[in-house]
């Protein structure tokens, strides 16, 4: 089972920027996907990242196209999401998880890290 540690959320002011980190420890098989996921109070969980460790696949959100960027090091079993021109509705707490396919249905994603939150000021 992977373990995840997801960290570099805090407050910043409508346009800026933060990066997001996940740590993976444990198994890690080539070939898991990590998503990154997020949830505003009141709201379901929704998807906005993902990346394959072995190979350069990623999908966005339409919410999210554009401003973040999602990457990995594989060495570091890292995940990366770059956040820019951060805007209020993206105020959440944001997750990493790993899974095993191509997916965007949080459900389908076993492996979860603990959130970080994100605030977003106008």
């Amino acid at each position: 089972q992977a373990q995840l540690a997801a960290s570099g959320g805090g407050l910043v002011q409508a346009g800026g920027s933060l990066r997001l980190s996940c740590a993976a420890s444990g198994r890690t098989v080539r070939g898991h996907v990590v998503g990154w996921f997020r949830q505003a109070p009141g709201k379901e969980r929704e998807f906005v990242s993902y990346i394959t460790w072995s190979g350069d696949l990623t999908k966005y959100s339409d919410s999210v196209k554009g401003r973040f960027t999602i990457s990995r090091d594989n060495a570091a079993k890292t995940v990366y999401l770059q956040m820019n021109s951060l805007k209020p509705e993206d105020t959440a707490d944001y997750y990493c998880a790993a899974g095993l396919f191509l997916e965007t249905n949080p459900a389908l994603y076993p492996d979860w890290g603990q959130g970080t939150q994100v605030t977003v000021s106008s």
